[in-house]
């Protein structure tokens, strides 16, 4: 009863799988994936995935050698089945059924290309009768050519190649058909694990797997012994590995999110419809503007370096001799281009070098290197924060290298960021303008002020991940950080203090009838990095950055259209990097230019002259599709008039004498208007051109209080003589011996008046004796202030003869009109020059 209802069961189930079988349909067979098609915003084709790259050819294209390898070491007796090998299957199940585990598969070429073709992956007794149903119906519709013809141009052989032709192609830069034995056996034997015995992963295994495979066509009777020995000791060269030919940086980076996305498996077997978020026409914008000006760059006389025309002349001449394994890195000037939506972080533009198949690297999300002044805006911003506004006064003078380190210890700081080769200190002068200008001592000055910690926090929340070093060159730069940080840190001014979670570049992935498999939809995370008036007071500061300050020749040079947009300028120490990021408000881009090496690229290679002229490019073609609009004025932040030479509310007596080239001196207005909270607007008038403040001190005369005599006669004391200039350098390129400084009233030698009055000096002064022949003249004459600084000179001391220093004691002190003023020292003092106010 048993035998029977097991025979009545196999009898239903092989009637089932039959009929199963006769379902699918064969002309399957020869429909082979090649790519998968991407998809930019628009819905424009911009390029493949070779996920199975894959070039089917004929059978008559296919090598001998091959052939009989493939049914050597796959199936010795696909000319004599119909579709399946019976004994095959028993003498494996035996193997299997000893070794307790999987050992030896028992599918003929015929059931591999069944299994491969239709999706065939469970391993279940069910399926396997399906399979040989199918093959028998393959068996039955075509001949064993076709067969193997189908089999060859469809199997996977390792490292992203399907196919025998794109294999050959790959592994040994060669068609198929001009493969050599020992090629052929090569690829045979990879079929069984192509990941694992791939010569571009293991070597010695695919070497062993060649030999194996070289030895069963040797006892089959398809090569001879001669032919095996000498295939044997064959020597194969290699190519390199060629993931993604003919691919740029966005197409490589698109397939390595896809296998992320579903799985190397089925990202590398099925035909996906890929929709991204590049824009293909800011794409192709971006990548025509850094090839035409880095070509430009290499042109210029002072540039000394290797040039994208001459590598790409030796590349071409190594591929075409085979010998792209003799060929060195590319090691000319590169550029690096990212582009993100403010809103979303949407990758709308990316180039990770100038040219993909010279080099993978991916230099806009990979690298990281010194963003250089770039960076100031984020200094600027945790000081706002912390209670400072545009018009707050810093000093912009020379600064002791010491506090920043950047090229040395010793000196003073290089003014290398201001983006001029002529730039000098110019002493006193706004936030806004020390941004837009770019002043590296004025910045490090408000760094320090505001704090390393909270520099540094304030970059972190932007979405710069990298590390920053705890010190204070990181305010010019000096830390390394990816380019694809720096934009996304810079959306937080057009956004108002907030950025996108990340940047990303996937949209949705889809079958080719519109199934979704993948979709990157997520809840739409904002992070709020600062507070939204501190934004729009930054982002009005690189506003004059691009109109007037060091990216001013956007407009008067390189074109830029009148439209709303900011941005900053970026020079890293030594000319190494030169970069520019801004933004409109809808678009961010950042560039960066530079060598893969860190190398002077010319002196004077500032981000103004080279990254500045492309992005002027990419945002003119972004406001086309985009048309940007002004950013918002927070309604907290309000407009006041403040003085630029005091950083105080304006007064009606702001003004300055200036001398006109004609030699007249004319009255200039130094206020304009500025904005800030109420909690940062000033609260004092200006107290430069406005009326003296009163003095909260109280004032003595010199007879109000008894002073107690010195323990010194400082007469006798020699002064020490000047001998040479203060700042110890060979060279002073940026003027620091003559900076611009503050207007000091400066004093006249004393005159004699015709009253003679004494003048009482001020509470708290001491008289030092000067050693010259006026010592003994009268101090009670008045003193003058000039208008005009005036230099100086240390006047020789004569040398006098030494006496001993007497030590005197402090001796009770009688009522001054009863000292005799030529035996004390308690003569009266001069007031000294200057405003008595001050």
């Amino acid at each position: 009863m048993l035998s029977v209802f097991i025979t009545v069961f196999i009898f239903s189930l092989t009637a089932e799988l039959r009929a199963e079988a006769k379902t699918f349909d064969l002309n399957k067979l020869e429909q082979m994936e090649s790519a998968s098609v991407i998809l930019d915003r628009n819905g424009k084709i911009f390029g493949q995935i070779y996920v199975e790259n894959r070039e089917t050819v004929p059978y008559e294209q296919l090598p001998a050698d091959l052939i009989n390898a493939v049914v050597a070491v796959e199936d010795a007796k696909f000319y004599q089945h119909h579709g399946y090998d019976l004994l095959g299957i028993i003498r494996a199940a035996l193997k299997n059924f000893t070794a307790g585990h999987v050992r030896q598969g028992a599918s003929t070429i015929t059931q591999q290309l069944a299994r491969n073709s239709f999706s065939l992956k469970e391993r279940t007794f069910r399926r396997k009768l399906l399979e040989i149903f199918l093959s028998q119906r393959i068996e039955d519709q075509f001949g064993k050519q076709k067969i193997m013809e189908l089999y060859l141009n469809r199997i996977y052989f390792g490292g992203g190649l399907y196919g025998a032709e794109a294999a050959a192609r790959g592994y040994f830069g060669k068609p198929a058909r001009q493969m050599s034995l020992a090629e052929c056996a090569t690829l045979a034997g990879l079929i069984k694990s192509p990941n694992r015995l791939s010569p571009w992963t293991d070597r010695a295994n695919s070497r062993e797997v060649r030999d194996y495979a070289l030895d069963r066509m040797r006892d089959l009777g398809f090569i001879s012994r001669e032919r095996c020995a000498a295939a044997r000791a064959e020597q194969i060269a290699i190519g390199n590995r060629q993931n993604a030919q003919g691919q740029t940086y966005a197409v490589d980076y698109i397939r390595q999110q896809v296998i992320a996305a579903v799985g190397w498996n089925r990202a590398m077997n099925e035909g996906f419809r890929i929709r991204t978020t590049i824009d293909v026409d800011l794409q192709k914008a971006a990548e025509d503007s850094l090839r035409t000006h880095l070509e430009a760059i290499e042109q210029r006389p002072d540039y000394n370096h290797q040039t994208y025309a001459a590598y790409a002349a030796s590349f071409k001449k190594a591929k075409a001799n085979a010998t792209m394994s003799d060929q060195p890195a590319p090691e000319y000037l590169q550029g690096a281009i990212i582009g993100l939506d403010n809103a979303s972080g949407d990758i709308m533009v990316l180039l990770g070098g100038r040219d993909f198949e010279h080099n993978q690297y991916n230099r806009a999300l990979q690298a990281r290197r010194p963003a250089g002044t770039a960076m100031l805006p984020f200094v600027y911003a945790a000081a706002f924060e912390k209670g400072m506004y545009p018009g707050s006064l810093v000093e912009d003078s020379p600064l002791d290298n010491r506090a920043v380190m950047i090229g040395g210890t010793t000196g003073i700081l290089g003014e290398w960021g201001p983006e001029s080769s002529d730039n000098r200190y110019e002493g006193a002068m706004t936030a806004r303008q020390a941004l837009a200008k770019s002043k590296n001592g004025a910045t490090v000055r408000i760094g320090m002020d505001a704090g390393v910690d909270a520099v540094l926090q304030l970059s972190t929340s932007a979405g710069i991940r990298s590390s920053l070093r705890h010190f204070p060159a990181t305010f010019l730069g000096s830390s390394e950080i990816t380019l694809a940080e720096l934009a996304l840190a810079y959306t937080i001014f057009p956004n108002g203090g907030w950025r996108p979670n990340a940047p990303h570049i996937l949209d949705r992935i889809e079958e080719k009838d519109g199934t979704l498999v993948w979709d990157a939809k997520q809840e739409n995370i904002r992070k709020l990095v600062m507070k939204p008036e501190t934004a729009y007071e930054v982002h009005s500061c690189l506003v004059d950055a691009l109109q007037s300050g060091t990216g001013k020749a956007a407009f008067t040079q390189f074109g830029l259209k009148k439209i709303p947009a900011a941005g900053k300028t970026g020079t890293a120490y030594d000319f190494t990097d030169a970069l520019f990021a801004g933004y409109d408000s809808n678009f961010t881009c950042a560039v960066w230019a530079r060598f893969d090496k860190p190398q002077k690229i010319y002196r004077g290679a500032f981000g103004r002259e080279l990254a500045l002229p492309i992005w002027v490019d990419i945002m003119n073609a972004a406001a086309q599709s985009y048309p940007p609009r002004e950013i918002k004025q927070p309604s907290n932040l309000k407009q006041i008039e403040i003085c630029s030479r005091s950083g105080s509310l304006a007064t009606d007596k702001c003004y300055d004498a200036v001398k006109m080239p004609s030699g007249d001196t004319v009255q200039r207005r130094t206020t304009y208007m500025e904005i800030a909270t109420p909690s940062q607007a000033p609260t004092e008038p200006c107290n430069v051109h406005g009326e003296p403040r009163a003095r909260l001190a109280r004032e003595f005369g010199s007879s109000d209080l008894p002073r107690a005599a010195l323990a010194v006669n400082l007469s006798e004391i020699t002064p020490v003589v000047i001998r040479s200039p203060t700042l110890l350098a060979d060279k002073d390129p940026y003027n620091s011996l003559k900076p611009t400084l503050k207007s000091q009233p400066t004093p006249q030698p004393p005159t004699e008046t015709a009253g003679n009055q004494n003048v009482n000096s001020a509470a708290g002064e001491s008289e030092i004796k000067t050693a010259s022949s006026s010592s003994d003249q009268s101090q009670s004459s008045t003193q003058t202030a000039q208008a005009t600084p005036e230099i100086r000179k240390a006047i020789p001391v004569p040398p006098q003869e030494k006496k001993p220093v007497e030590i005197r004691r402090a001796v009770p002190v009688k009522p001054l009109d009863q000292e005799d003023e030529n035996q004390t020292l308690l003569r009266s003092a001069a007031r000294p020059p200057g405003n008595p106010d001050e």
